[in-house]
């Protein structure tokens, strides 16, 4: 994802909460385009290195595309997509993974939002 310019990439290790896989990659772009790039180089760098995914899909959309590794899962998406779907917020307990040489990511999507509260009604003497 690095490689081409992905922002914001975040390894969540999800073992401990789920079965389905035991880590998300999740990862932005600024454009479709990039999108789609971020994804076709990851699919070439893995297939030839023999870990072909066992499904791709968004492919065409190019707003949020989901590689399956089986214990990887790779989530690739647009900015706005991601901020809107927020997978950070769903995954709070999962295990951050440092990425070696990269700065934490910083994604507000990440930080819940305070919940406002209304003011009960004052009650008034007739």
């Amino acid at each position: 994802m690095l490689d081409k310019k992905a922002t914001d990439v975040l390894i969540l290790q999800v073992a401990p909460l789920t079965s389905v896989a035991d880590y998300l990659v999740i990862g932005s772009a600024d454009s479709d385009r990039q999108t789609s790039a971020i994804a076709d180089h990851i699919d070439g760098i893995l297939s030839r290195s023999g870990n072909k995914p066992l499904g791709i899909e968004g492919n065409r959309s190019s707003q949020w595309v989901l590689m399956d590794f089986g214990d990887v899962i790779v989530h690739i998406f647009r900015q706005d997509v991601r901020k809107h779907y927020a997978l950070e917020r769903l995954w709070a307990d999962a295990k951050r993974i440092a990425i070696p040489g990269e700065p934490p990511a910083a994604n507000p999507a990440a930080t819940p939002r305070p919940v406002k509260r209304k003011k009960a009604p004052v009650k008034t003497k007739a």
